[in-house]
């Protein structure tokens, strides 16, 4: 895959049904053996993105974790930044997020603000995305550190809304996270909604820690889910939610064929 069209490869994939599966990298849960397995994994199991990022970083550790996966791996490599400290030229891309969901100005536009000139000087793809946290029913490191509220849970219309917002100041993806640790995850009805209000692919993660619920994401209206705190607890997961994006693939190419 050419790093010029990542955005426009999920593009692509959207437009005709493909679901992606992105694995979320935080340097400061995961050591050098538990990547070496999830990259062993992602090997013989398919996987579209490594996101590296979380709340609380040292670029130390995040350089050398992406150092380590770039050195062993050909899946592209984004960043998923929490602060504009956290960039790093070794990555293919970045999700420039702006916090959508809360009123901080600080996630919406401040830290952009300070990153915008190195990032400019970089080599990084940059992929402006509504990042929108959820209520999933504890607190998580995310609303902590960055001091807003989530959406609630169960207003899909909120969401919606939020979402079309984004899309029409020119967010170019839309993600629905939990966050980490989060007790339950998105429901299907939130991503229906945001779904059906706007075009630009959806990225849904949090909470999805088992088949059934990556199945549901992807039923709802997800393009790509994103699985992390899981695939640190037992890495062996992957092949599991990998197994369940293929058959997804697998049967709208079907249904498309005998059309």
């Amino acid at each position: 895959m050419r790093l010029t069209s990542l955005y426009d490869a999920l593009s692509k994939r959207r437009t005709h049904g493909q679901k992606s599966l992105a694995v979320l990298l935080d340097p400061d849960n995961l050591d050098e053996a538990g990547c070496r397995r999830v990259l062993e994994l992602s090997e013989q199991h398919t996987v579209e993105y490594f996101f590296v990022g979380g709340s609380l970083v040292m670029n130390s550790r995040q350089a050398a974790l992406i150092r380590f996966i770039k050195s062993r791996s050909a899946v592209p490599v984004l960043l998923f930044p929490s602060h504009s400290l956290h960039l790093d030229n070794q990555a293919d891309g970045i999700l420039l997020l702006s916090l959508i969901s809360g009123r901080n100005p600080d996630f919406l536009i401040g830290q952009h603000v300070i990153a915008a000139p190195l990032l400019r000087q970089s080599n990084l793809q940059i992929l402006p995305t509504g990042y929108m946290l959820v209520d999933t029913g504890r607190q998580t490191t995310a609303s902590y550190i960055s001091g807003t509220t989530p959406l609630p849970h169960d207003k899909p219309g909120i969401a919606a809304c939020t979402a079309m917002a984004g899309e029409q100041l020119g967010l170019r993806l839309m993600y629905l996270d939990g966050g980490s640790g989060a007790l339950y995850p998105v429901s299907p009805a939130m991503i229906r909604a945001v779904r059906q209000a706007v075009d630009v692919p959806l990225l849904v993660g949090g909470g999805i820690n088992t088949t059934e619920k990556a199945h549901a994401a992807l039923a709802a209206g997800a393009d790509v889910i994103v699985i992390g705190n899981q695939i640190e607890k037992s890495p062996d997961f992957l092949a599991d939610v990998a197994q369940v994006v293929r058959s997804f693939n697998n049967s709208r190419i079907l249904a498309d064929s005998t059309d």
